[in-house]
Parts: C-alpha cells; sequence; structure tokens
C-alpha cells in the first residue's frame, strides 16, 4: 500500500444550524466519490447558536468536483471549503471524537471515546461512527428514544416488534431493553447497515437470533422480504427514515399491524409532517402525540381500523427503488 493510500483527509465548511439540521435528509451525490465520506456536523461557538460547521472525512485527496458538492452543503456561505491532510489517521474515529454523548431518558448514547454513565437505572449503548452511518446522535433517534422510554413507563408491553431502516440497530436495541421477551426484526435495505447492526450487537451484548429476547437482522427492501410477513403483524413498528419512504411504505407497514399496533415515525421535518399524516392516516392510524426536537417531530401513531390485508408468506414488492437507503 502506498502512502497516498495512507492518508486521510478533512474539509470543512462554514454553515447554519438549519443547513446542518437539513443534512439528515440524505445528501447521496457526496457517494458519487469512489469512498464514502464521513460527514459530522457541529456547534461552532455556543454563544452563536446558528454558527456551525460542516466537516467531512475522507481517504482521498478531494477534487474540484467533490469540494463543490461540498459547498452545496451550505449554500448561504460564500465561503470556500478548507482542506486539511490528516495524514495515516483513521478518519472515522477523528469524525466521532468530539461528539458529545446523547441522554434519552433511560438511554445513554456515546462512542467508545466516552465514557458510559455510572448510574442506577441507565441503559449505555455504544455505538460507534461508521464510514456509511452515523452514531444516532441525531434529533430523530432522540425523538424516537425517548418515545420508547415514556411507552414503557406507561405500562405498554409489545411482543412483536420491527424497526425498518435499522441503520446501526441503535432503536432496536433499546426495544429489546424495554421489552426483553419480545422478538424483533431489525431490517435495512443496505446489507451494508446489517453488517454494522451486527457488530454494534456484539459491542452491546445484544443478542441475535428469530426467537422471543433476541433481534433478527434481515436485509429488506421495505417490508418486502418473506420472514416480515411471516412475523406479522406487529404490535409495534418503528420506521425512522426519511419522508419520503415513509409516506410510500404506508400501505406495506398498514398491512403488517393489527388494530390496536403502535406506530412511531421519524427522520421528516415538520414542514413533511402533514403529508406524513395524511398517509397514514389514509392507511387505517389515527395520530396520538408529536414530540418535536427542534424541527424535527416524532410522530406516534395507533392503527384504529383496517387496511388491506395483513401480509402471509407471499411476497409482496417494495415501492422503494433498490438503491434508495439512508436512515438519520
Amino acid at each position: 500500500m502506498s502512502d497516498s493510500q495512507l492518508d486521510s483527509w478533512k474539509i470543512t465548511l462554514p454553515c447554519t444550524r438549519a443547513e446542518a439540521e437539513a443534512l439528515a435528509e440524505d445528501n447521496l451525490f457526496l457517494a458519487s466519490a469512489d469512498a464514502v465520506p464521513t460527514i459530522v456536523t457541529r456547534e461552532v461557538d455556543s454563544e452563536e447558536p446558528d454558527i456551525w460547521a460542516i466537516d467531512v472525512y475522507c481517504d482521498q485527496e478531494p477534487n474540484r468536483n467533490f469540494l463543490k458538492n461540498i459547498s452545496r452543503l451550505a449554500p448561504s456561505t460564500r465561503s470556500k471549503p478548507t482542506v486539511e491532510k490528516l495524514g495515516d489517521q483513521d478518519w472515522v474515529t477523528l469524525s466521532q471524537r468530539d461528539l458529545e454523548p446523547l441522554r434519552a431518558g433511560r438511554f445513554y448514547v456515546h462512542t467508545s471515546h466516552s465514557a458510559p454513565m455510572d448510574r442506577p437505572r441507565i441503559r449505555n449503548i455504544c455505538i460507534d461512527a461508521s464510514q456509511a452511518f452515523g452514531t444516532g446522535h441525531h434529533e430523530t433517534t432522540l425523538g424516537c428514544l425517548q418515545t420508547l422510554d415514556q411507552l414503557k413507563r406507561r405500562g405498554k408491553a409489545f411482543a412483536n416488534i420491527i424497526d425498518v431502516g435499522t441503520g446501526t440497530g441503535l432503536l432496536a436495541f433499546a426495544a429489546n431493553h424495554l421489552w426483553n421477551h419480545a422478538k424483533i426484526v431489525a431490517s435495512d435495505i443496505d446489507p451494508v447497515a446489517v453488517d454494522v447492526t451486527r457488530g454494534n450487537a456484539t459491542t452491546n451484548n445484544i443478542p441475535l437470533g428469530n426467537l422471543r429476547g433476541k433481534v433478527q437482522l434481515l436485509v429488506s427492501n421495505g417490508m418486502d422480504h418473506p420472514a416480515i410477513h411471516r412475523h406479522a403483524p406487529y404490535d409495534l413498528i418503528i420506521a425512522n427514515i426519511l419522508a419520503g419512504p415513509l409516506v410510500m411504505l404506508a400501505p406495506q407497514i398498514a398491512a403488517s399491524a393489527h388494530i390496536g399496533t403502535t406506530l412511531i415515525l421519524a427522520g421528516l421535518l415538520t414542514e413533511q409532517r402533514s403529508d406524513v399524516v395524511s398517509a397514514y392516516t389514509k392507511a387505517g392510524f389515527r395520530l396520538r402525540s408529536i414530540r418535536l426536537e427542534n424541527e424535527w417531530p416524532c410522530l406516534t401513531f395507533v392503527k384504529v381500523r383496517k387496511y388491506g390485508r395483513t401480509p402471509t408468506r407471499r411476497r409482496t414488492k417494495s415501492p422503494l427503488a433498490e438503491d434508495y437507503f439512508g436512515e438519520c
């Protein structure tokens, strides 16, 4: 391996807070590079809450077109991206070193660079960044974790759970802790995400398998995997993805639920809420609560009427394109 192959690079661009938060809407054009970059947003000055920065880490020297694409992430700034050569360093590790742990109810999410919280009744979950996925340090994940925690505090019990678009596996792990006798499916359209989740499960001592008390990992385009059909209907469905896929998956998700199923949806912005609510209201769900973290609502629904048929072993085609993936 040559010295150039060992080098890593950091590109920094000033941005506003709104632009930083909008990055969760998937900037797939960056993936046109040979290596997938890691994108981290950070607050520059706590006294200036609207001044943020975007840091992009990659293992190839960025060319002009790549830098142009990065500039598009922050259209408000007139500054050009700055490029720093890091040398032979683990840029994934560098990108997550400054991430603050996240506290959500009884859950404490941290990377391996942060110590777990030594406090009774706190559940520590360690999620390190990878080249394709974040660590769960986002408002959408925070909202889902808090919602799950509140459901448990209110005495809700679930026996059959699915986390659609699991990404790093964080929400499936949280559900396994809260309802440790439940069968849980964690699925993602991207096989790399499933591999990442498998590694994170080992780190966090999460049992894997298709029995009660374990998490079953599946690569699935939406809800179309035969095993997802066999396990349906679910009494708790979690989907923290993006607004577009959420709307398209409404018929499939509705067909995988029974009357009384709880549904948690996140990954959408406030201005996208009405479209998502409309799609699921038509699919037989009723909106019960909204938890808002900045501009990122977490929606909780309950299924109140039938819509379509509960899926059987017959496989149906997902409405999502095969190359459409990306959890917040």
